[in-house]
Formats: C-alpha cells, structure tokens, sequence
C-alpha cells in the first residue's frame, strides 16, 4: 500500500521530529477529518509499505535524518513556486526552497521527486509574462534534478474565495499560453509537464495529463510493478493513488492564501499549539469515545518482476 502524507499538511516542513519518532516506533495514529472519533491505526513497516509519499513545500528539516527512511521506498513531491509573502507568508524564499530540492534528489534520486509549480494564477503583480520569464529561471536551475513538473491552476474553493478574494481562475487563453511555453522549456532542460485533473486540453502541446501520483509514476519512483486496486483513486477527476493519508486539516503553518487545505488561521494556531512530537496522533492524543481500527494494510508489489523493471 502506498502511504499518504500530504493530502491534508505539510509533514516534512512542521512535523518531520514527530514523523521520525513514528518511523522509530512503527505506528502511527490518523483521525477521520470528517468523523474525529474514528481513528485508523498504520503500521510503518516496509513489508506492507510499499511507498511513503511526501509532499511539502520545504523538504529542509527532513534532510538531517533521511537515512532513518532507509528502509522505506519514497516519493516525494515539492511544491516552489515564485510568490511572496503577501501570498505565501511563511513559505521560505523559492532559491532557498530550490537548494533543499536539489539536495533531496541527490540523496532519492531524481526519479523519486517531483517539482509542483502550482496553483497558477493570474493578478497584476504574477503576470503571465512574469510566470513565463520565472519558470524559465527555476528550470534551469532545478535541470538535472528532477525529470518533471507539475503544473495546475487555481481552484476557487469556498475557503479560497474567502481567504484570497484577489484570485481569479486563468482564462483559456492564458492556460494555452501557459502550456505551450512551460511545455518547451521542459524539454529544453529534460523535464516533462505535467498536470493532473485539469482535462485533456494541453495535450497537444506534448503536456501529460495522465496525472501526478499514478500507479505509473509511482512504479517508476520504486522500480517495481504494483497491482493497485481500484479504491485506492480516491478522486474521479484522476487516477493518482491518494488514499490513506495521516496527515490532519488546518495544521500547516505556511499560511498561504490559496489553501484548501486550512480553514483560517486562528484554527491552524490553536491545532499547532496541541502537537506533541512524541505523541502518535499529529494533534493531540487519544480522547474519550475513540474507536480505532487497525487499517487494512498489505503489500501491493508484483512479486514476480516483469521484464520492465529489470
């Protein structure tokens, strides 16, 4: 099985002493963002892990202790994108974030991380001849260290509209535009585009829509054949392996304006302030009414190597 942790917040750059101590202990505890008193309980065992995926946008405090996820087969996923602080307040600088990135893949593997250049969108100040000039720049810096990017658009979710009334959803025009360009400088510096649940429309300018996290792209990441089965694509709009996630909404201290993710600043502070790296829930511990049930956990691996994984 593949196991999830950023879905709902960002592990590596808030929680990476708690998550070291759960590789440490070999479980971990997972509350239903929907139902708080149904908890699953994961073992951290590489027999029936077949892949831990990361996905966070400041890898930095992870990198002092990776060799204690030796053991585990990876996937990681970093998000740097080119905004400030008035959008992203307390995301670090895009070249300190790129210089994690680069250090990540040397110790992974570039077939193992993911550069996620999202969510796009359009204002006055990141214009589309602003995204044009700075993706070229991060490009060829990140060339060699990554063999992808993920691009997608803003989502104007409910908790968007409110926590960024500026955004608005990029036109056709501006996509096309968007896709055409970011598709040659790709290739240019070895890196095929990506994008994922955003329809089929950037094709033809040689972008994959296949998706970000797919059986596929996971296969490549561990260099060996899963048979996933069908309920781990938890979204219809894509075929990504997103399920069993044990991360928790409004818990990522980036703040970022577009965030789905938290639902307001005040929540995310007093969830922050109950963490306790030793505990096995990321927020809090266990409460009275808990029901916890051991999830169902077992390899998905092709024992039998194919021929294309030799």
């Amino acid at each position: 099985m593949i196991l999830n942790t950023g879905n709902r917040t960002d592990i590596p750059a808030y929680y990476s002493k708690w998550f070291y101590n759960r590789i440490r202990e070999g479980f971990v505890f997972a509350r239903n963002p929907y139902n708080q008193q149904q908890v699953t309980r994961y073992l951290l065992d590489p027999e029936v892990v077949d892949c831990i995926s990361f996905c966070t946008k400041n890898p930095a405090p992870m990198l002092p202790g990776l060799a204690q996820l030796s053991a585990f087969r990876q996937f990681w996923a970093v998000t740097i994108t080119p905004y400030g602080r008035d959008i992203e307040p307390r995301v670090p600088a895009k070249e300190v974030v790129m210089e994690s990135f680069c250090c990540l893949s040397e110790k992974v593997g570039l077939n193992r991380i993911s550069w996620r250049y999202d969510p796009i969108f359009i204002t006055e100040k990141y214009s589309l001849e602003f995204h044009l000039k700075t993706f070229a720049e991060m490009a060829a810096a990140l060339a060699g260290y990554t063999d992808h990017c993920v691009i997608s658009f803003l989502d104007l979710y409910d908790k968007t509209k409110r926590n960024f009334p500026e955004g608005r959803s990029v036109n056709r025009q501006e996509r096309f535009a968007i896709g055409e360009a970011f598709a040659a400088i790709g290739k240019e510096h070895g890196m095929t585009i990506k994008t994922c649940a955003e329809g089929t429309e950037l094709e033809v300018f040689g972008v994959d829509t296949g998706g970000c996290q797919t059986k596929e792209v996971l296969e490549r990441a561990i260099g060996l054949p899963l048979t996933v089965p069908g309920n781990a694509m938890t979204r219809s709009e894509c075929s990504c392996v997103l399920g069993s996630d044990i991360g928790a909404y409004n818990t990522c201290g980036h703040g970022c304006l577009y965030c789905y993710a938290n639902y307001d600043q005040d929540t995310v502070e007093s969830n922050m302030g109950k963490h306790d790296p030793f505990s096995p829930f990321l927020i809090g511990d266990f409460m009275d009414g808990d029901i916890i049930k051991a999830a169902e956990q077992e390899s998905w691996i092709q024992r039998q190597v194919t021929f294309d994984f030799l």
